[in-house]
C-alpha cells in the first residue's frame, strides 16, 4: 500500500514538474528577451502583427477581410482590446481592409498612415474609422522620412515617403506613395515595403536611407516591377517573406523569385507555409511555425 502511494506520489509530482516547465517554456518564448513577427496568412494581402520584449502590439496592414481578427485574437489576451500602434502602408483595399475591421473592434493607441487621398468609397470607411478612434483618444501620426517610433528597446524608422504626402490626391494605385518602415531591435532588423515599385524603390535607395535589413518583406506580393537587383544589393536580406495568396496576376512571380534566389535570400511564403513566425533575440533570428 506505501509503495503503490508512493509511486502516485512520485507520478503526481513529475507531472507537475512537466507542467511547470511547460509553463516556463511559454514564459521564456514572451519575456523581455524576445521580438516576436507574424506575417500574416490573409490571403492576397498583406498583414502582420507584432509583439515586443515589452509587449507593445504593433499591427502593420490588415488584408482584404476579416481574417486578420482570427489571427491576432490567438496572439492576444481575450480581455485585451487596445492596440499600441496601427500601421496602414496605403490605402488600398488588400492592406486596409482588415485594418478598419481591427479598428471597430479595438482602440488604437497610435495610428501611422501616409495620409493621401482616394476617391473610393473604401477610402471614405477608412476616414470614419479614423475620426471613430481619434473621438476615442487615438493619436493620428503622418509619416514620413526620418521619423522614429520607440517601443521599449525595439525601435521603427519611417524611411519613406520621402516627403510629406498628407492631403495628397491619387486618381490612380497610391503604391508609391506608400509607408515603408525598418524595425529594429538589437542587430536584427526587418524591412516592411508595402506594394512600393522599382521606381520608388530607386528613390529610396538613392536617398541615403539605411534600408540594411535581415527581413524583407518582399513589395507587392512578388510582383515582378518590385524588388529590383538595386534594392537588393542594398537591403541584403537574408530572409524574404512574400504575403500572398490566390490570384490572377501571376504573384509572386519567376523573375522576382530568381532575383531573390540570386541574391541568396530564404524565400517565405504565406500562400505555402501560412502564418510565418520570425523570433528575434536581438543577436539572431529564428523562423518558427512554418508548414511543410
Amino acid at each position: 500500500m506505501y509503495t503503490k502511494t508512493k509511486f502516485v506520489l512520485i507520478f503526481v509530482g513529475i507531472l507537475f514538474l512537466l507542467n511547470l516547465l511547460a509553463w516556463q517554456e511559454i514564459f521564456i518564448l514572451n519575456s523581455r528577451h524576445f521580438l516576436k513577427v507574424e506575417f500574416l496568412n490573409v490571403g492576397q494581402g498583406d498583414s502582420a502583427f507584432i509583439l515586443t520584449p515589452g509587449n507593445h502590439q504593433i499591427l502593420i496592414d490588415g488584408g482584404p477581410d476579416s481574417t486578420v481578427l482570427e489571427k491576432i485574437a490567438k496572439s492576444m489576451p481575450v480581455w485585451d482590446k487596445e492596440i499600441d500602434l496601427v500601421i496602414l502602408s496605403h490605402p488600398e483595399r488588400d492592406h486596409m481592409q482588415g485594418v478598419m475591421d481591427v479598428l471597430q473592434r479595438y482602440k488604437a493607441d497610435y495610428i501611422l498612415w501616409s495620409g493621401v487621398k482616394k476617391n473610393t468609397s473604401e477610402y471614405d470607411k477608412w476616414i470614419k474609422v479614423l475620426e471613430k478612434q481619434k473621438n476615442m483618444g487615438a493619436k493620428v501620426i503622418i509619416a514620413k522620412s526620418g521619423q522614429k517610433i520607440k517601443a521599449g528597446n525595439v525601435l521603427i524608422d519611417t524611411v519613406f515617403p520621402l516627403e510629406n504626402v498628407e492631403g495628397k490626391e491619387l486618381k490612380d494605385t497610391s503604391n508609391d506613395e506608400g509607408v515603408v518602415l525598418r524595425l529594429i531591435f538589437g542587430k536584427n532588423s526587418f524591412l516592411f515595403t508595402g506594394d512600393m515599385s522599382s521606381v520608388a524603390e530607386k528613390e529610396l535607395v538613392n536617398s541615403g536611407e539605411n534600408i540594411l535589413s535581415d527581413v524583407l518583406k518582399v513589395a507587392h506580393h512578388g510582383s515582378k516591377y518590385s524588388t529590383s537587383d538595386l534594392f537588393l544589393k542594398n537591403v541584403k536580406p537574408a530572409i524574404a517573406v512574400i504575403e500572398v495568396g490566390k490570384n490572377s496576376y501571376g504573384h509572386p512571380t519567376q523573375e522576382t523569385l530568381q532575383r531573390l534566389d540570386s541574391f541568396g535570400a530564404r524565400v517565405l511564403r504565406t500562400d505555402q507555409n501560412g502564418d510565418i513566425t520570425i523570433i528575434s533575440n536581438g543577436n539572431d533570428i529564428y523562423i518558427n511555425n512554418i508548414a511543410r
